[in-house]
């Protein structure tokens, strides 16, 4: 095979690839998304609470619920606002996560959270906080659908 032959072979392969990856994100569906979560716990946390996504006028409730580690002290009520990102039905949301939390209150504060799922499901929130916490944490999640 000739180098231009070559060339034109992975050429065509990059652009088929490419060309896979933004018909897979077109069919992504975003819809919004709010939980309140209760959070405690010094290095090891557990937390737990329930939800509401929201997508093309439909209300889909939700627990949500999990286990953490990491830099963490303290307890506190987050009421998160974002996005969900997935493919298919709105119910292919329920599963388990692995999640990234960091946030500080001392009364009020923020937090950042990112979850994703082995269906690449996504949940990329903020929230307010209300109590006493620090956390940089890692967490493994369970959303349940209602």
């Amino acid at each position: 095979m000739s180098y231009s032959s070559r060339f034109c072979a992975a050429l065509a392969a990059t652009v088929m690839l490419v060309g896979m990856g933004f018909s897979s994100a077109a069919q992504a569906e975003t819809c919004a998304v709010s939980f309140t979560m209760v959070k405690s716990g010094f290095q090891f946390g557990t937390q737990s609470g329930r939800g509401v996504m929201r997508c093309k006028g439909r209300r889909y409730p939700f627990q949500i619920s999990g286990m953490s580690q990491g830099i963490q002290a303290g307890e506190s009520e987050t009421r998160y606002n974002g996005r969900v990102t997935f493919q298919g039905n709105p119910r292919s949301v329920e599963g388990i996560y692995g999640a990234a939390h960091a946030g500080i209150s001392a009364g009020r504060g923020g937090e950042a959270l990112i979850m994703t799922n082995q269906n690449g499901v996504v949940f990329t929130v903020l929230g307010r906080q209300r109590g006493n916490q620090i956390n940089a944490d890692l967490s493994r999640m369970v959303v349940t659908m209602q």
